[in-house]
Protein backbone atom coordinates (compact mmCIF):
# COMPACT_ATOMS: atom_id res chain seq x y z
CA UNK A 1 0.00 0.00 0.00
CA UNK A 2 3.07 2.07 0.62
CA UNK A 3 4.45 1.67 -2.77
CA UNK A 4 0.98 2.51 -4.21
CA UNK A 5 0.28 6.00 -2.37
CA UNK A 6 4.20 7.28 -3.34
CA UNK A 7 3.36 6.21 -6.89
CA UNK A 8 0.69 8.23 -6.75
CA UNK A 9 2.02 10.93 -5.22
CA UNK A 10 4.79 10.67 -7.62
CA UNK A 11 2.59 11.19 -10.32
CA UNK A 12 0.83 13.69 -8.93
CA UNK A 13 4.11 15.64 -8.26
CA UNK A 14 5.08 14.84 -12.33
CA UNK A 15 1.89 16.14 -13.30
CA UNK A 16 2.14 19.32 -11.61
CA UNK A 17 5.89 19.22 -13.09
CA UNK A 18 4.36 18.82 -16.47
CA UNK A 19 2.21 21.34 -16.49
CA UNK A 20 4.77 24.06 -15.74
CA UNK A 21 7.28 22.73 -18.45
CA UNK A 22 4.36 22.20 -20.99
CA UNK A 23 2.91 25.19 -20.43
CA UNK A 24 6.37 26.98 -20.76
CA UNK A 25 7.45 24.56 -23.78
CA UNK A 26 3.77 25.36 -25.58
CA UNK A 27 3.75 29.49 -25.09
CA UNK A 28 7.03 29.11 -27.01
CA UNK A 29 5.33 26.91 -30.05
CA UNK A 30 1.78 28.77 -29.94
CA UNK A 31 3.69 32.17 -30.60
CA UNK A 32 5.93 30.46 -33.36
CA UNK A 33 3.30 28.59 -34.98
CA UNK A 34 0.21 30.30 -34.52
CA UNK A 35 1.43 33.84 -34.23
CA UNK A 36 4.45 33.80 -36.22
CA UNK A 37 3.73 31.14 -38.82
CA UNK A 38 7.02 28.98 -38.43
CA UNK A 39 6.33 25.34 -39.56
CA UNK A 40 4.94 23.16 -37.18
CA UNK A 41 7.73 20.69 -36.26
CA UNK A 42 10.15 23.78 -36.00
CA UNK A 43 7.84 25.67 -33.59
CA UNK A 44 7.12 21.85 -31.86
CA UNK A 45 11.13 21.66 -31.37
CA UNK A 46 11.69 25.25 -29.94
CA UNK A 47 9.30 24.61 -27.42
CA UNK A 48 11.26 21.42 -26.30
CA UNK A 49 14.09 23.10 -26.77
CA UNK A 50 12.64 25.42 -23.92
CA UNK A 51 10.64 22.84 -21.35
CA UNK A 52 13.03 20.04 -21.53
CA UNK A 53 15.31 21.73 -19.53
CA UNK A 54 12.41 23.12 -16.64
CA UNK A 55 11.75 19.56 -17.17
CA UNK A 56 14.72 18.05 -15.61
CA UNK A 57 15.31 20.35 -12.66
CA UNK A 58 11.46 19.49 -11.88
CA UNK A 59 11.73 15.88 -12.14
CA UNK A 60 15.50 15.94 -10.57
CA UNK A 61 14.73 17.76 -7.98
CA UNK A 62 10.57 17.80 -7.41
CA UNK A 63 8.95 14.66 -8.47
CA UNK A 64 11.99 12.25 -8.30
CA UNK A 65 13.92 13.21 -5.53
CA UNK A 66 16.77 12.10 -7.51
CA UNK A 67 19.83 12.51 -5.24
CA UNK A 68 22.25 10.29 -7.89
CA UNK A 69 24.84 11.92 -10.08
CA UNK A 70 23.00 14.78 -11.96
CA UNK A 71 25.28 14.28 -14.96
CA UNK A 72 24.14 10.59 -15.49
CA UNK A 73 20.89 11.37 -14.76
CA UNK A 74 20.95 14.30 -17.53
CA UNK A 75 22.18 12.04 -19.92
CA UNK A 76 19.81 9.27 -19.32
CA UNK A 77 17.17 12.07 -19.40
CA UNK A 78 18.41 13.32 -22.98
CA UNK A 79 18.26 10.47 -24.18
CA UNK A 80 14.34 9.68 -22.78
CA UNK A 81 13.61 13.01 -24.25
CA UNK A 82 14.99 12.51 -27.43
CA UNK A 83 12.73 9.03 -27.58
CA UNK A 84 9.61 11.06 -26.57
CA UNK A 85 10.12 13.52 -29.06
CA UNK A 86 10.24 11.10 -31.88
CA UNK A 87 7.35 9.68 -30.81
CA UNK A 88 5.60 13.44 -30.39
CA UNK A 89 6.95 14.16 -33.98
CA UNK A 90 5.51 11.31 -35.59
CA UNK A 91 1.71 11.71 -33.97
CA UNK A 92 2.37 15.48 -34.75
CA UNK A 93 2.47 14.79 -38.38
CA UNK A 94 -0.37 11.99 -38.16
CA UNK A 95 -2.83 14.13 -36.10
CA UNK A 96 -2.62 17.13 -38.47
CA UNK A 97 -3.04 14.75 -41.31
CA UNK A 98 -5.89 13.86 -39.50
CA UNK A 99 -7.23 17.21 -38.10
CA UNK A 100 -6.44 19.02 -41.02
CA UNK A 101 -8.92 18.22 -42.97
CA UNK A 102 -12.04 17.61 -40.44
CA UNK A 103 -10.61 21.60 -38.87
CA UNK A 104 -9.54 23.09 -42.10
CA UNK A 105 -6.34 24.58 -42.45
CA UNK A 106 -4.83 26.80 -40.07
CA UNK A 107 -4.49 27.35 -36.36
CA UNK A 108 -7.14 25.04 -34.69
CA UNK A 109 -5.77 21.81 -36.61
CA UNK A 110 -2.26 22.79 -35.96
CA UNK A 111 -2.52 23.76 -32.37
CA UNK A 112 -4.59 20.85 -31.75
CA UNK A 113 -1.99 18.63 -33.15
CA UNK A 114 0.33 20.00 -31.23
CA UNK A 115 -1.56 18.73 -27.89
CA UNK A 116 -1.83 15.80 -29.23
CA UNK A 117 2.08 15.11 -29.59
CA UNK A 118 2.25 16.82 -26.58
CA UNK A 119 0.33 13.88 -24.86
CA UNK A 120 2.36 11.69 -26.38
CA UNK A 121 5.74 13.23 -25.16
CA UNK A 122 3.68 13.40 -21.66
CA UNK A 123 3.23 10.17 -21.40
CA UNK A 124 6.35 8.76 -22.73
CA UNK A 125 8.79 10.60 -20.54
CA UNK A 126 6.94 9.82 -17.39
CA UNK A 127 7.33 6.16 -18.15
CA UNK A 128 11.06 6.61 -19.19
CA UNK A 129 11.96 9.12 -16.04
CA UNK A 130 10.24 6.61 -13.59
CA UNK A 131 11.78 3.38 -14.55
CA UNK A 132 15.09 4.58 -15.89
CA UNK A 133 16.59 8.18 -16.12
CA UNK A 134 15.39 8.72 -11.97
CA UNK A 135 15.13 4.92 -11.29
CA UNK A 136 16.59 3.93 -7.51
CA UNK A 137 18.74 0.86 -7.67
Amino acid sequence: MADLKAAVGQAARFGLAGVVSTAVGFAVIAVLDAGLRVAPALANAAGYLVGVPVGFMLNRGYVFRHGGAPGAAGLRYLAAVAIAFGLNQVVLRLAGQVLGPALGPGAPAHLAAQLAGMATYTLTTFLLARYWVFRTA
